[in-house]
Order: C-alpha cells, then structure tokens, then sequence
C-alpha cells in the first residue's frame, strides 16, 4: 500500500523541487560495518550471511521515513513496506535479479528468499523487477572497497536507494567487517537520513532482531 505525501506541508518541499531537477540526483557513501555478531548469527543458523544483512538493512529502512518515499512523476508516495530486490550470482558466472518481500520475522523472511534464490539460480533469465517500493542490493564478496559508483540509465525514472555489500575482512583481534555503499535520490533523502539508517543498521546488526 502507498499514500500521496503532502508537498505543500512537507518542511523538504524546497529540497525535494531544487534536487529532483539534478541530472544525476544520486549521491553515495561508503561506510565500514562492523559485521561480527551478524556473521556469528548466520553461521549458527546456518542460513545466508548475505540474505541475513539483508533482512536487517531493510528492518532498518522500515524505520526511516525518508527511505519508504519514492518518486512518481510530480509526485511522491510513502509505502507501508519496502521490499528487496537483488542480484543473485548463478554458478555460470552469470547472475539474475531476485525479488524478496520483507516480513515481520526473518523467520518468514528466509523461507521465501532461500525459493527465490534457487528459482533465480535455475534461470538464464535476468528479470529485473520494475516495482518502486524496493531497496536494490548487490553483493562484491571479492571487493574491500572504499567507494562505488552503479550504472545508471538516465531515461528511466527511478528514486529507490542501492546498497552494495562488500567484501567481509577478519581482523586480527577477531571482529569482522565489511564496506557498505549506500546510494540514495537527494530529493527524498539527505546526509541526516543516511546516517540514521546506518545508525539503525549497525544496532541491527550487532544486537540481532
């Protein structure tokens, strides 16, 4: 479900007309999450790491108002829900896009995203999904790096946050960690939200659900 957000009363209405008229709107950081206690956790599970994290970055969306906006035409829309949207790598060296709906356990979550993986592994098909109220995460499990750019094709309206992970290094005194690129539209979204979500993130993924 999704609501009209009102501009006229919105306190960013300014910020939301200035940024929507950028060429490239986008803008990103990439930050260092300590992945510990959320390694251990799926290990004991023995469930993804990667689909794991995700869970918790969209718990964490959930919370910030700013990143269940989206722009549609003139207008913005707040969804009630903020599902995932994913490569998945295929053993082909290929990959396919995934679509994981967000519930409320990771429980639920896990069952429906583990389907969808193996059914996106079974395919030659890419099939990206055109919803809006997504979240689209990558995974570069071979990359610590320190910044990241995602190709862009500017005719296409879009406004959903990217966030890649990437590669997860064990320090010496046996904490993990892992880069996380965070890409957001600047004229739903500014540096205070940002850091709120990774904020939120970074409890998730030390004190669990």
């Amino acid at each position: 479900m999704k609501k009209k957000l009102d501009l006229d009363n919105w306190l960013r209405k300014e910020h939301f007309l200035f940024f929507k008229q950028f060429d490239e709107p986008y803008y990103g950081v990439t930050v260092t999450m300590d992945c510990t206690a959320a390694y251990v956790f799926a290990k004991e599970r023995k469930v993804s790491f990667f689909l794991y994290t995700m869970y918790l970055a969209l718990t964490a969306a959930q919370k910030i108002a700013e990143f269940t906006y989206r722009i549609e035409g003139d207008d913005v829309y707040i969804h009630d829900q903020i599902d995932g949207g994913s490569t998945v790598g295929r053993a082909n060296g290929t990959f396919g896009f995934g679509s994981f709906p967000y519930a409320s356990s990771f429980d639920e979550f896990i069952v429906t995203a583990n389907q969808e993986v193996e059914q996106v592994q079974q395919s030659n098909e890419l099939i990206r999904s055109s919803a809006t109220n997504i979240i689209r995460f990558s995974s570069l499990p071979w990359i610590d790096f320190t910044s990241l750019s995602h190709a862009r094709m500017f005719c296409i309206e879009d406004s959903c946050p990217k966030i890649s992970f990437g590669k997860m290094t064990l320090h010496q005194d046996g904490k993990r960690s892992m880069s996380v690129s965070i890409h957001v539209h600047h004229a739903l979204v500014d540096g205070l939200h940002v850091g709120q979500f990774i904020d939120s993130f970074q409890q998730l993924m030390n004190n669990g659900l």
